[in-house]
């Protein structure tokens, strides 16, 4: 029996935010170790360093600025660590936290099991991970998810005050409906078959939950927090209109939408200085990563 019990706990409301250790913190000189199938030296090297808390990693801005939508009045955002490391390489990643000022009070550490199955009883609204079959089981599970890809840079610190989000659309906040299209019978039939049905809403992607959660913060009011959002796309016109009148049918606005018609992403990326950028395409992701912090949504026609 716990030294705590309340019965009326409850995360429901929240937009809760599950995380890797590895996706929060730099972890990857440790990984190393991890990597050559010696827990136990992995374990003793993260005790070793205790006290030393490990430098922030890639979702480390944007897990503390959604943090920052915290009051002491409203609990708005709860962050809960998921992770492989085992429970005495946890302790490190909590006082790693506390030394930050990440109010970060839950944790699951599962020893190399798989530790995504605890995102259903969290209600969680997103999964990062840097473990991608982890990713693709919350995925399946419907949880929006991506694989954070380690070596990214890190955000801009630019706007404390703002944090900002950018997604790709098809595959992302769109069902991959359209994208089949694109792959089965070329550009111009994927113009074609956008044009036609302008006025038809696309069905919602994996991370259309998100955005829906993601709107309760930005119009919550918050004097020193603010939330901005953009659709970062390889659509053209007149392949746009439908993506706007998708969003317009979902009562959601984003702030910005870049429909790029297939430039490289990275150097628009840099310009919106995200805290993170969703896309379910590797190539997109590689040149986003040289810029700003980004992670691989792997869903859709193009990640089977």
């Amino acid at each position: 029996m716990g030294t705590i019990d309340n019965m009326g706990v409850s995360l429901q409301g929240k937009l809760v935010v599950a995380i890797s250790s590895r996706a929060l913190f730099d972890f990857e000189e440790e990984n190393r170790v991890f990597e050559q199938n010696d827990d136990r030296a992995y374990m003793n090297l993260q005790l070793e360093r205790l006290d030393a808390p490990a430098k922030p990693g890639v979702a480390f801005s944007l897990v503390k600025k959604l943090l920052a939508f915290n009051s002491p009045d409203t609990q708005r955002v709860e962050v809960v660590i998921l992770s492989r490391n085992d429970p005495v390489s946890g302790m490190r990643v909590f006082r790693s936290a506390q030394h930050y000022g990440l109010p970060i009070q839950r944790g699951s550490f599962t020893r190399g099991q798989a530790p995504w199955r605890y995102l259903k009883p969290l209600h969680a609204n997103l999964f990062l991970s840097t473990h991608l079959a982890d990713v693709r089981a919350a995925l399946d599970a419907g949880v929006p998810a991506a694989q954070v890809y380690p070596h990214s840079a890190h955000a801009s610190q630019a706007n404390p005050h703002e944090v900002r989000i950018a997604f790709d659309g098809d595959a992302v906040l769109f069902s991959d409906e359209a994208e089949r299209i694109f792959q089965t019978e070329g550009l111009n039939a994927f113009q074609q078959h956008e044009k036609d049905r302008a006025a038809q809403p696309l069905s919602a992607g994996p991370f259309k939950p998100l955005l829906d959660a993601l709107q309760v913060l930005q119009h919550a009011g918050m004097p020193d927090m603010r939330l901005r959002t953009a659709l970062v796309t390889a659509r053209s016109a007149p392949a746009h209109e439908r993506a706007i009148r998708t969003l317009m049918n979902w009562n959601i606005e984003v702030d910005e939408a870049m429909f790029l018609g297939g430039l490289e992403k990275g150097e628009f990326l840099r310009e919106f200085e995200p805290d993170f950028f969703f896309d379910d395409q590797t190539g997109h992701i590689e040149s986003a990563a040289r810029h700003v912090p980004a992670g691989h949504v792997v869903s859709g026609v193009r990640n089977l």
